[in-house]
């Protein structure tokens, strides 16, 4: 493997291994440069995966922990902020692409436009995107052939038009997805096979789905879930000319007065300070590690913080908001083995201006537990709370349970935001993010008219007992969106169409944060299809001598 010194100036450094990074590192170092990856989590391999239920969902194996890194967060400016863990994603390298659940849709055609389409939504900052999807399709195109996912192209009726197929058959249907697909059916509803990064097959050297259960949350160690460790990264270190340099918490990205970054500055497995030198970068951390790190990144030229002058960096967060409704049924379902969803519907997808606000859902049908979390929080709330009937509703529940889970529009609104908390402090002495962060209006009516529906559908799919859950709490969020938002207005967006910032020729800012819409969630194969296009235009700008 190539290891560079960080005296050498490369071409390209990329902040983040995960699905946006590990894209745009393949692509850069497959194009011939240079290329160094600073992940801030470990080099896990496949081999080192487990099922810990605890390790992973409690002690945080595999992601932030915030014991070490911790974040505040307020619901408005004049709230004071409190310590809580808020936010989430996958630190080793690849990601969250690692531990996600591998839902893998694209967003539909009016969601580049919708506020055109819908019209204004008081309260919020709304906007069209500056790409359509007919541009972004071959890059969608693209990554599902190169990652692997499998699906049934045509299957779902909303969808926008493809150049090709899924390269893969979609995964069996699963008990949940049987009954999902009746009682959707019943109701006139069209539901599809999930498309999912989960291979159903053997694909490009990669094993097939063994259905072990241990898959959202978890790192597989068939190679699977594809995740960019298991695809893209693999094909990047082939080339020779990537470093995947594991272990550096980046805390500055170094610019000059001339307003180009120059490299960046990290802490290493040691915590010694570092600095790689590097022509142009990438920066693909999250959604909030990348808006904290261009804020951290300020300087004479850019003293609000880096590639911040229309003052933007960190505004327009939107959150992963759904909401979840269990059913109980008479006969096992035996849920918690394979993938977790194998049936979704977008009918109530499109916003509609009959219902009264804005916003829409995709619903899927899951078991969204494990054995831990579901003693602890998966039970109806009329349960027993210990004892011998605690125990037998436990075991019963466990096999008989299934549930829908929506997946709901957050609305841009340009005081929800991340910034830097001013006396809070990670265990580097770096600042925490604070997240601001309050429901628009049409959100909690959007919430509250889809879990009608999730109750009508498990009524329909003849669940014996239904329970709901809170909408009024957003609890932790793994979608991280909006808060370096594209645009074509230098004073109203970060960065321009193909993801490079306004302020800075030799900065692209490529991960969540550039979304200008949630769509339905699922941002997954958005952020890579863009990851894939704006790595061609970085390339391309390179070959130029424009970096």
């Amino acid at each position: 493997m190539i290891r560079y010194k960080p005296s050498e100036v490369v071409d390209f450094i990329v902040i983040g291994s995960g699905a946006a990074g590990g894209v745009v590192a393949k692509e850069l170092s497959t194009a011939g440069f240079s290329v160094v990856v600073l992940e801030q989590g470990p080099y896990i391999k496949e081999k080192d995966f487990n099922h810990d239920e605890f390790g992973v969902g409690f002690q945080h194996d595999i992601s932030n922990n915030p014991k070490l890194q911790p974040n505040t967060f307020r619901t408005n400016a004049s709230e004071a902020a409190t310590l809580g863990q808020r936010y989430n994603y996958g630190r080793l390298v690849g990601g969250g692409s690692v531990h996600f659940t591998a839902n893998y849709w694209r967003f539909h055609p009016d969601d580049f436009r919708e506020r055109s389409v819908f019209g204004d939504v008081p309260g919020s900052s709304f906007s069209d995107w500056p790409v359509t999807y007919d541009e972004l399709e071959p890059y969608y195109t693209k990554a599902e052939w190169e990652l692997g996912i499998s699906g049934l192209a045509g299957s779902n009726p909303f969808d926008g038009p493809r150049s090709r197929p899924y390269p893969l058959p979609p995964l069996p249907v699963k008990s949940s997805g049987v009954l999902f697909e009746r009682a959707t059916k019943k109701l006139g509803l069209h539901p599809f096979p999930a498309p999912m990064a989960v291979l159903s097959q053997p694909y490009l050297g990669r094993g097939a789905c063994v259905h072990c259960g241990w898959c959202e949350t978890f790192g597989c160690e068939m190679r699977a879930k594809s995740s960019t460790l298991a695809s893209v990264i693999p094909m990047a270190e082939k080339t020779g000319r990537c470093e995947i340099r594991s272990g550096c918490y980046v805390r500055r990205i170094q610019s000059n007065a001339a307003g180009r970054v120059t490299g960046a500055v990290y802490f290493d497995s040691r915590r010694r300070e570092v600095f790689q030198k590097s022509r142009a970068v990438v920066l693909s951390a999250n959604g909030v590690e990348s808006a904290k790190l261009l804020l951290m990144s300020a300087s004479k030229r850019f003293p609000n913080g880096l590639a911040n002058s229309s003052g933007m960096v960190g505004k327009n967060f939107m959150w992963d908001l759904g909401g979840l409704v269990s059913g109980l049924f008479d006969h096992p379902l035996n849920e918690y083995k394979s993938v977790q969803v194998s049936r979704v519907i977008h009918d109530y997808y499109a916003a509609d201006p009959k219902r009264g606000f804005y916003g829409g859902a995709g619903i899927d049908a899951r078991f969204d537990w494990f054995p831990i979390t579901f003693g602890l929080d998966g039970l109806p709330p009329d349960a027993p709370k210990w004892g011998a009937d605690y125990k037998k509703m436990l075991g019963n529940y466990f096999t008989h349970t299934f549930s829908t889970l929506s997946h709901n529009t957050s609305l841009s609104v340009e005081t929800n935001m991340v910034d830097l908390d001013p006396s809070v402090k990670d265990s580097w002495g770096l600042p925490a993010p604070r997240l601001t962060f309050q429901l628009h209006p049409d959100d909690v009516k959007n919430a509250e008219w889809v879990q009608k529906r999730q109750v009508e559908i498990l009524e329909a799919a003849g669940a014996t007992k239904i329970w709901t859950y809170p909408l009024d709490d957003v609890g932790i969020s793994t979608h991280l969106m909006g808060t370096m938002r594209m645009g074509n207005d230098p004073a109203r967006s970060v960065v321009n169409r193909f993801n490079r910032a306004h302020d800075i020729p030799n900065l692209f800012i490529v991960d969540g944060s550039s979304l200008v819409t949630s769509g339905r969630q699922q941002p997954t194969a958005t952020i890579q299809a863009l990851a894939y296009r704006a790595a061609e235009a970085a390339a391309e700008a390179a070959k130029k001598g424009e970096l």
